[in-house]
Protein backbone atom coordinates (compact mmCIF):
# COMPACT_ATOMS: atom_id res chain seq x y z
CA UNK A 1 0.00 0.00 0.00
CA UNK A 2 1.01 3.64 -0.43
CA UNK A 3 0.89 6.19 2.40
CA UNK A 4 1.60 9.91 2.72
CA UNK A 5 2.41 11.24 6.19
CA UNK A 6 2.24 15.02 6.71
CA UNK A 7 4.28 16.13 9.72
CA UNK A 8 7.47 14.30 10.66
CA UNK A 9 7.60 15.05 14.36
CA UNK A 10 7.93 12.30 16.94
CA UNK A 11 4.65 10.54 16.11
CA UNK A 12 4.69 11.11 12.34
CA UNK A 13 8.29 9.98 11.86
CA UNK A 14 7.79 6.89 14.02
CA UNK A 15 4.64 5.92 12.10
CA UNK A 16 6.34 6.50 8.72
CA UNK A 17 9.29 4.31 9.71
CA UNK A 18 7.09 1.49 11.01
CA UNK A 19 4.93 1.48 7.86
CA UNK A 20 8.08 1.42 5.71
CA UNK A 21 9.53 -1.47 7.73
CA UNK A 22 6.35 -3.42 7.00
CA UNK A 23 7.03 -3.16 3.28
CA UNK A 24 4.79 -0.25 2.34
CA UNK A 25 5.63 2.78 0.21
CA UNK A 26 5.66 5.89 2.39
CA UNK A 27 6.08 9.55 1.43
CA UNK A 28 6.98 11.75 4.40
CA UNK A 29 6.25 15.48 4.13
CA UNK A 30 7.46 18.28 6.40
CA UNK A 31 8.40 21.94 5.94
CA UNK A 32 11.47 21.56 8.16
CA UNK A 33 14.50 20.37 6.20
CA UNK A 34 16.16 18.90 9.29
CA UNK A 35 13.18 16.54 9.77
CA UNK A 36 13.24 15.55 6.11
CA UNK A 37 17.00 14.93 6.13
CA UNK A 38 16.75 12.81 9.28
CA UNK A 39 14.35 10.38 7.58
CA UNK A 40 15.53 10.31 3.96
CA UNK A 41 17.39 7.01 4.46
CA UNK A 42 14.69 5.46 6.66
CA UNK A 43 11.49 5.77 4.60
CA UNK A 44 10.69 5.45 0.90
CA UNK A 45 10.54 9.16 -0.01
CA UNK A 46 10.81 12.46 1.85
CA UNK A 47 9.68 15.87 0.63
CA UNK A 48 10.31 19.30 2.15
CA UNK A 49 7.31 21.53 1.42
CA UNK A 50 4.64 23.75 2.96
CA UNK A 51 1.60 21.48 3.15
CA UNK A 52 -0.80 24.44 3.52
CA UNK A 53 -0.03 25.42 -0.11
CA UNK A 54 -2.85 23.93 -2.20
CA UNK A 55 -0.96 24.12 -5.51
CA UNK A 56 2.04 22.27 -4.10
CA UNK A 57 -0.02 19.61 -2.32
CA UNK A 58 -2.14 18.95 -5.41
CA UNK A 59 1.09 17.99 -7.20
CA UNK A 60 1.56 14.98 -4.90
CA UNK A 61 0.37 11.53 -6.12
CA UNK A 62 -2.83 11.71 -4.05
CA UNK A 63 -4.94 9.70 -6.49
CA UNK A 64 -2.53 6.77 -6.20
CA UNK A 65 -2.26 6.94 -2.41
CA UNK A 66 -4.30 4.59 -0.25
CA UNK A 67 -4.08 6.48 3.07
CA UNK A 68 -3.11 10.05 3.94
CA UNK A 69 -2.23 10.86 7.56
CA UNK A 70 -2.00 14.41 8.93
CA UNK A 71 0.35 13.96 11.90
CA UNK A 72 1.10 17.67 12.42
CA UNK A 73 0.98 18.34 16.15
CA UNK A 74 3.03 21.46 16.85
CA UNK A 75 0.63 23.80 15.04
CA UNK A 76 -3.09 23.03 15.37
CA UNK A 77 -4.01 25.71 12.85
CA UNK A 78 -1.74 24.16 10.21
CA UNK A 79 -3.14 20.72 11.05
CA UNK A 80 -6.71 21.93 10.42
CA UNK A 81 -5.79 23.80 7.23
CA UNK A 82 -3.96 20.78 5.77
CA UNK A 83 -6.78 18.43 6.77
CA UNK A 84 -9.41 20.67 5.15
CA UNK A 85 -7.30 20.98 2.01
CA UNK A 86 -6.91 17.20 1.68
CA UNK A 87 -10.62 16.73 2.34
CA UNK A 88 -11.37 19.09 -0.54
CA UNK A 89 -8.93 17.17 -2.75
CA UNK A 90 -10.98 14.02 -2.01
CA UNK A 91 -8.20 11.64 -0.96
CA UNK A 92 -9.23 8.00 -0.62
CA UNK A 93 -8.78 7.74 3.14
CA UNK A 94 -7.90 10.60 5.47
CA UNK A 95 -6.70 10.30 9.07
CA UNK A 96 -5.81 13.33 11.16
CA UNK A 97 -4.22 13.97 14.54
CA UNK A 98 -6.18 15.74 17.29
CA UNK A 99 -4.52 17.57 20.17
CA UNK A 100 -7.59 18.06 22.37
CA UNK A 101 -11.37 17.65 22.47
CA UNK A 102 -12.26 20.87 20.68
CA UNK A 103 -9.65 20.21 17.99
CA UNK A 104 -11.30 16.81 17.46
CA UNK A 105 -14.72 18.46 17.14
CA UNK A 106 -13.40 20.81 14.46
CA UNK A 107 -11.88 17.89 12.54
CA UNK A 108 -15.20 16.07 12.69
CA UNK A 109 -16.96 19.24 11.56
CA UNK A 110 -15.00 19.22 8.32
CA UNK A 111 -15.79 15.56 7.75
CA UNK A 112 -12.85 13.65 9.25
CA UNK A 113 -13.90 10.75 11.46
CA UNK A 114 -10.66 8.76 11.71
CA UNK A 115 -8.71 10.65 14.34
CA UNK A 116 -5.39 9.87 16.02
CA UNK A 117 -4.62 10.74 19.65
CA UNK A 118 -0.83 10.22 19.90
CA UNK A 119 -0.82 11.03 23.60
CA UNK A 120 -3.06 7.98 24.12
CA UNK A 121 -2.19 5.81 21.13
CA UNK A 122 1.19 4.63 19.85
CA UNK A 123 2.59 4.72 16.34
CA UNK A 124 3.07 0.96 16.62
CA UNK A 125 -0.64 0.46 17.27
CA UNK A 126 -1.61 2.68 14.35
CA UNK A 127 0.87 1.07 11.95
CA UNK A 128 -0.70 -2.32 12.73
CA UNK A 129 -4.21 -0.94 12.40
CA UNK A 130 -3.43 0.66 9.02
CA UNK A 131 -1.74 -2.41 7.67
CA UNK A 132 -4.71 -4.59 8.68
CA UNK A 133 -7.19 -2.89 7.02
CA UNK A 134 -21.39 36.96 17.28
CA UNK A 135 -18.86 35.12 18.64
CA UNK A 136 -20.72 31.95 19.46
CA UNK A 137 -17.63 30.05 20.62
CA UNK A 138 -13.87 30.28 20.21
CA UNK A 139 -10.71 28.26 20.55
CA UNK A 140 -7.35 30.03 20.85
CA UNK A 141 -4.64 28.03 19.07
CA UNK A 142 -1.74 30.26 20.10
CA UNK A 143 -1.04 33.79 21.27
CA UNK A 144 -1.78 35.08 17.76
CA UNK A 145 -4.25 32.67 16.12
CA UNK A 146 -7.73 31.35 16.92
CA UNK A 147 -10.67 29.41 15.52
CA UNK A 148 -13.90 31.31 16.16
CA UNK A 149 -17.59 30.64 15.58
CA UNK A 150 -19.19 33.86 14.35
CA UNK A 151 -22.84 34.54 13.65
CA UNK A 152 -23.01 35.47 9.97
CA UNK A 153 -24.01 39.13 9.47
CA UNK A 154 -27.43 39.64 7.91
CA UNK A 155 -25.89 41.15 4.80
CA UNK A 156 -24.07 37.85 4.12
CA UNK A 157 -27.33 35.91 3.72
CA UNK A 158 -27.83 34.38 0.29
CA UNK A 159 -24.27 35.11 -0.86
CA UNK A 160 -21.48 32.64 -1.60
CA UNK A 161 -18.03 32.78 0.00
CA UNK A 162 -16.67 33.64 -3.44
CA UNK A 163 -18.93 36.69 -3.59
CA UNK A 164 -18.07 37.71 -0.04
CA UNK A 165 -14.31 37.26 -0.64
CA UNK A 166 -13.65 36.98 3.12
CA UNK A 167 -10.09 35.71 2.71
CA UNK A 168 -8.96 38.69 0.64
CA UNK A 169 -10.96 41.34 2.51
CA UNK A 170 -10.32 40.16 6.07
CA UNK A 171 -7.41 37.67 5.76
CA UNK A 172 -9.56 34.94 7.34
CA UNK A 173 -10.28 31.37 6.24
CA UNK A 174 -13.83 30.01 6.55
CA UNK A 175 -13.42 26.34 7.52
CA UNK A 176 -17.09 25.36 7.61
CA UNK A 177 -20.57 26.71 8.36
CA UNK A 178 -22.90 25.55 11.13
CA UNK A 179 -26.64 25.65 11.60
CA UNK A 180 -27.64 26.35 15.23
CA UNK A 181 -29.47 23.60 17.10
CA UNK A 182 -32.95 24.89 17.94
CA UNK A 183 -34.33 21.71 19.50
CA UNK A 184 -33.89 22.98 23.05
CA UNK A 185 -33.44 26.24 24.90
CA UNK A 186 -29.84 25.49 25.81
CA UNK A 187 -28.49 23.13 23.12
CA UNK A 188 -25.06 21.55 23.51
CA UNK A 189 -22.41 22.52 20.97
CA UNK A 190 -21.95 19.51 18.70
CA UNK A 191 -20.04 20.66 15.63
CA UNK A 192 -20.17 17.27 13.93
CA UNK A 193 -23.99 17.24 14.15
CA UNK A 194 -24.66 20.56 12.46
CA UNK A 195 -21.76 21.20 10.12
CA UNK A 196 -22.30 21.67 6.39
CA UNK A 197 -18.89 20.13 5.65
CA UNK A 198 -15.72 21.75 4.33
CA UNK A 199 -16.46 25.24 3.05
CA UNK A 200 -15.71 26.05 -0.60
CA UNK A 201 -15.99 29.15 -2.76
CA UNK A 202 -19.52 28.03 -3.72
CA UNK A 203 -20.75 27.65 -0.13
CA UNK A 204 -23.83 29.86 0.27
CA UNK A 205 -24.60 31.51 3.60
CA UNK A 206 -28.11 30.85 4.92
CA UNK A 207 -30.19 32.73 7.48
CA UNK A 208 -29.00 32.25 11.09
CA UNK A 209 -25.91 30.35 9.96
CA UNK A 210 -22.63 30.41 11.90
CA UNK A 211 -19.22 30.80 10.26
CA UNK A 212 -16.27 28.86 11.68
CA UNK A 213 -13.23 30.97 10.78
CA UNK A 214 -9.49 30.60 11.33
CA UNK A 215 -7.05 33.46 11.41
CA UNK A 216 -4.93 35.94 13.27
CA UNK A 217 -6.63 37.39 16.35
CA UNK A 218 -6.18 40.98 15.12
CA UNK A 219 -7.89 40.10 11.80
CA UNK A 220 -10.75 38.39 13.63
CA UNK A 221 -11.25 41.49 15.78
CA UNK A 222 -11.28 43.68 12.68
CA UNK A 223 -13.87 41.42 11.06
CA UNK A 224 -16.09 41.56 14.16
CA UNK A 225 -15.98 45.36 14.13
Amino acid sequence: MKYIVFGLGSFGSSLAEKLTSRGHEVIGVDKRMEKVDALKEKITHTICMDATDELTVSGLPLDDTDVVIVAIGENEGANIMVTALLKNLKVKRLISRAINTLHEKVLKAIGVHEIVHPEEETAERWSKKLCLSRVVDSFQLSDNYSIVEIQAPQEFEGKTLKELNIRRKYNLIVLTTLMPNTDSEFPEIKLDKRSSGVASSETRINKDEILVVYGRNTDINSFLK
